[in-house]
């Protein structure tokens, strides 16, 4: 391949056979670093690289994401910045872990310590990130990607984690962190929580069953508000039923109990089964009714005031 800037093209292009040449004569010429250097003085532009996990070598995703990133790098380089371009790889967490775990025949968490030890599992985590860091750095070269990568950041090195540390200690000084409750999805067989694209990629359509519920109305035995839920794990926590202000609800008698249900429900609901209708009112009417909560005696959970009674909504209700 000719050095020179402007030249004959060849009528037949063949892109590997290119591909090769314009990386060696980068690597020969010392194009990356020359570039660099010529640059070192000019303003700064600070890049930083969300790294890919380390779990396999890279897909044709992380390869388009280096890609992009390069072509942010290359333009504010035109445009006369010196660049912070470290790369870094992401080796913490899960996926390196349950990766090593099968390549052990680990079947549960308890296997690590009694097993193996957690030594030895340490170790062998950092290896199989090592290996796969240096498949990646070999495709993203590769692929024509400038970054500094002699010297990534790995996010089990040391110096990583104390920086790690050292940011969490100055947001304490600052008072900038707090104490709260957050809802978590959580893997019983690796205690611990899951993150988001760790739920999301687990998505699929499922059959599930919704139930109805009959909730005692208080002092007045043998009457239940007849209710129908699609998520039956929230019982226990429940405070209030909430009906339609404008829609009609029925009262009616089956087997000897009198059930509120709404009018639009009776025949889906009760289907050839005998009732009689003892007295139908829109749901405004039923606004304050107070009921038994569900599982009362499991949950042993705080009743009366303004919890467990009937609320109106006519955005919620239908």
């Amino acid at each position: 391949m000719t050095t020179k800037t402007v030249g004959k093209i060849s009528r037949e292009y063949k892109p590997s056979k290119s591909e090769e040449e314009i990386l060696h004569w980068w690597k020969t010429s010392r194009a990356y670093e020359k570039t660099k250097r010529k640059l070192l003085k000019k303003p700064k532009f600070y890049f930083l690289d969300g790294p890919p996990f380390v779990t396999n070598p890279p897909h044709v995703g992380t390869g388009w994401n280096k890609t992009l990133k390069d072509v942010v790098i290359r333009f504010q380089r035109m445009k006369g910045h010196n660049v912070h371009d470290q790369p870094g790889y992401d080796c913490h967490g899960l996926p390196v872990e349950l990766m090593v775990e099968k390549s052990l025949n680990l079947n549960s968490k308890k296997d690590i310590e009694n097993v193996i030890g957690i030594d030895r599992f340490i170790a062998e985590c950092k290896k199989y990130s090592d290996v796969n860091i240096e498949t990646q750095t070999r495709v993203f070269k590769d692929l024509g990607i400038w970054m500094d990568w002699d010297h990534p950041y790995i996010t089990y090195h040391d110096r990583y984690i104390e920086s790690v540390w050292w940011t969490v200690k100055q947001a304490q000084q600052k008072k900038l962190l707090y104490k709260g409750l957050r809802v978590v999805h959580w893997c019983p067989h690796d205690e611990t929580a899951l993150a988001g694209y760790e739920v999301t990629d687990e998505y699929r359509t499922i059959k599930d069953y919704s139930i109805y519920v009959k909730l005692p109305i208080l002092d007045k035995p043998g009457e239940f508000l007849l209710i129908w839920t699609t998520t039956p794990w929230t019982l226990p926590a429940n405070e209030g039923v909430m009906v339609h202000p404008s829609m009609i609800y029925t009262k009616v008698e089956v087997d000897g109990e009198k059930l509120t249900i709404a009018t639009e429900r009776l025949s889906p609901v009760l289907g050839e089964k005998p009732f009689k209708i003892l007295e139908e009112v829109k749901g405004q009417d039923l606004e304050g009714i107070a009921y038994i909560p569900p599982l009362l005696e499991e949950t042993h959970q705080k009743t009366g005031g303004k919890l467990h009674r009937v609320f109106l909504s006519s955005e919620y209700s239908r």
